[in-house]
């Protein structure tokens, strides 16, 4: 590939991943980058790849086992329900031949808090939100490149590791209510007229942070720090909002606030 063909790529990806990308693949400047360094244990993962198209299946195999992770690979939803209880990472292909996509996500999403990354042909706002929805932690739209691919399971990865961080309110209490709506930060677990609400790790971070000052608006560059630190984009901010409104119940419960953020409606 040209070195104009590499920069035109770098530039399609948004600051959550240019970071990730070059770390792996080198700078387009100067001269080449040293070897990288031997992988931490903590770095190889035991990969599920679910993927119906056998191409597709077997070049993600091979990649994945090129940067020295254990891969798994099945063509199949009930394959993937059966196999994913030893993995650290799931990639999901959505067109499954036997089970839809969103329920093996929700299925495996029900029964181990693990990373998943959804593999979609479609690419509309609608279909990546749905994806979200069923607990996928991020997706990847088709045809994709491998760089791009790896440069998200390693940011995936890398959140994944991190300790979440919640603010309390400001008497410091574990729970916290607005109305109907119930945030308990010990169980990372969020409630709407009683009744449970599945949301995905960032899904609560972000609904959290804005539960911490109902009314009040937070700056999307603050949301973005606190939430996914120095991996983020504009587009990573609005789908989880966007998610994070269907779960509980319309879009007047996140407000946004044109050109400053959003907020949590007051009551």
């Amino acid at each position: 590939m040209k070195a104009t063909a590499q920069k035109e790529l770098l530039d399609t990806y948004n600051g959550e991943y240019r970071a990730t990308v070059r770390s792996i693949f080198g700078s387009q400047r100067g001269p080449a980058a040293p070897p990288p360094p031997p992988r931490n244990v903590s770095d190889t993962w035991r990969v599920l790849v679910a993927e119906s198209n056998q191409s597709d299946r077997a070049t993600l195999t091979e990649a994945l086992t090129r940067h020295g992770h254990e891969v798994a690979a099945v063509n199949s939803g009930g394959d993937a329900l059966a196999s994913f209880g030893t993995a650290d990472l799931v990639l999901l292909d959505l067109d499954l031949p036997d089970l839809d996509g969103l329920e093996v996500c929700r299925e495996i999403r029900a029964a181990r808090d693990i990373p998943v990354i959804a593999v979609t042909s479609q690419g509309s706002e609608l279909d990546c939100v749905l994806a979200l929805q069923a607990g996928a932690d991020d997706y990847v739209i088709k045809p994709y490149g491998l760089r791009e691919l790896m440069a998200r399971v390693n940011a995936v990865m890398r959140r994944s590791r991190q300790t979440p961080h919640t603010d309390a309110g400001a008497d410091g209490a574990a729970v916290l209510e607005h109305g109907p709506l119930r945030i308990d930060s010990d169980s990372r677990e969020v409630e709407m007229y009683g009744r449970p609400v599945p949301v995905t790790r960032k899904e609560f971070d972000l609904l959290a942070l804005l539960a911490t000052t109902p009314g009040r608006v937070i700056s999307r560059e603050s949301i973005m720090h606190r939430v996914w630190g120095e991996s983020w984009s504009r587009r990573t901010v609005d789908t989880h909002v966007s998610s994070l409104r269907s779960k509980l119940g319309g879009p007047d419960w996140i407000v946004t606030v044109r050109g400053v953020g959003f907020k949590l409606r007051s009551l």
